[in-house]
């Protein structure tokens, strides 16, 4: 019986001891990471909502990461929102430069204003096209579906006489040919292939 004893825990022993030498499996996660661009299509399709109003009255908003009522907004405001959920706060980025550039920016011929105002400034689609040029890139503007990339920002001229702007994301229309734009033009902030339903006026990418 002792020598029996003595076995079992010469066994339990040496047992124990590989199992100390065994690697201990660690805890990985996913190490693949989306682009900015990706991750600018995924926030602006996460901020459709069909319901939203389109109220392009004047509002007193916060400063900064101010916002419009939840229910209400604009073509700007989709990219506000699609942005802020980056941690990108164009009301902020877009006030700094104006108050440093302000002679680069239309305000004064379309709105004669003549100081900033933090409330409107970048809800205006003119503004943001001076800002999206000077603090990222302007892309070519081309009737070729291909050079319009996820994640960049396109801006129209409806009719003639209303400025308009949209994200471009990584959804495709049904024929695979154009990108899907989230944009808001009266119908809430919605998903669709409308790229060349309007005239193009800019093409720009910014961030990342």
């Amino acid at each position: 019986m002792k020598q029996i004893n003595i076995l079992l825990f010469v066994v339990l022993s040496y047992s124990c001891h590989q199992k100390e030498k065994e690697p201990i499996a660690s805890f990985t996660t996913n190490t693949t990471t989306k682009t900015f661009e990706e991750r600018l299509s995924d926030a602006a399709i996460s901020v459709i909502d069909p319901t939203i109003d389109y109220d392009p009255a004047y509002f007193s908003i916060a400063y900064p990461n101010g916002d419009v009522p939840k229910n209400k907004g604009v073509c700007t405001d989709v990219i506000i929102r699609s942005y802020i959920k980056l941690g990108i706060d164009l009301q902020k980025e877009v006030h700094e430069d104006m108050i440093a550039n302000f002679s680069e920016y239309p305000n004064l011929e379309k709105w004669g204003m003549t100081k900033t105002d933090t409330n409107i400034d970048h809800r205006r689609v003119p503004n943001l096209e001076v800002f999206f040029e000077r603090k990222g890139k302007k892309r070519t503007v081309s009737q070729d579906p291909a050079t319009y990339k996820t994640g960049e920002i396109v801006t129209w001229m409806i009719n003639g006489k209303l400025p308009h702007i949209g994200i471009v994301t990584n959804k495709k229309s049904k024929d695979g040919k154009r990108n899907l734009i989230v944009h808001n033009v009266g119908r809430g902030q919605v998903l669709e292939d409308c790229l060349f339903e309007y005239e193009i006026t800019g093409h720009y990418s910014y961030g990342g």
